[in-house]
């Protein structure tokens, strides 16, 4: 039984599949700028807020470390633990593991500081992708289950998604989303994310 105990018997509902790696190896690009203590609680603290982003829906989080298993358990979500490495083959691992009954699933990066809601992200036949805000890279990913979708993250995987969606012949949607789009992987994004906003 999931824990959040959503019902999960309209296909366009998604359930949320968070990977998350050892939370300690986290963000190693950000070393010029943060200690490994604060990487960790910086990577902590934004998977926190994916977490708050994606309730009420069910939640999992994906990953084969126990520490970040731990943590995962403490925040009440659940636990999808994953053997392979990788996240492409962790995912599809994930996904195979699923229950049958779930139609859709939203696969959102742990790093999105400003996520708020996916609520309306998942429609029928439909693979809806929240790009990074260079418009390169895949930060959300939602899609029906059962059509063999490979995941192809890595350099420029948002054309590599478009043209996976075009494979297999569902609709496509790319949705801006600011809040969504913003992640944060280089010391660059660290520092334009810490400048302060205009209100």
């Amino acid at each position: 039984m999931n824990q959040s105990g959503t019902v999960l018997d309209n296909p366009t509902v998604p359930v949320v599949l968070i990977p998350i790696k050892d939370f300690r190896r986290a963000k190693r690009r950000l070393a010029p700028e943060l200690t490994t203590d604060k990487r960790e609680a910086l990577a902590k603290r934004m998977a926190s807020q994916v977490i708050k982003a994606a309730r009420p829906l069910d939640i999992y989080i994906v990953c084969n470390d126990h520490e970040v298993a731990k943590w995962a358990e403490s925040n009440n979500v659940n636990v999808l633990w994953v053997n392979q490495e990788g996240l492409n083959h962790s995912i599809s691992g994930a996904v195979k593991e699923l229950d049958t009954n779930i139609g859709h699933v939203l696969i959102a990066h742990s790093d999105l500081p400003l996520a708020k809601s996916f609520a309306g992200i998942g429609r029928p036949n439909t693979v809806s992708i929240v790009p990074d805000r260079h418009l390169l890279g895949t930060n959300v990913l939602s899609l029906p289950l059962g059509s063999n979708f490979n995941f192809r993250y890595g350099q420029n995987s948002l054309s590599a998604h478009i043209d996976e969606t075009k494979k297999h012949g569902l609709n496509l949607e790319i949705l801006q989303i600011p809040e969504l789009q913003w992640d944060v992987d280089t010391p660059e994004d660290l520092l334009t994310f810490l400048k302060p906003r205009t209100p």
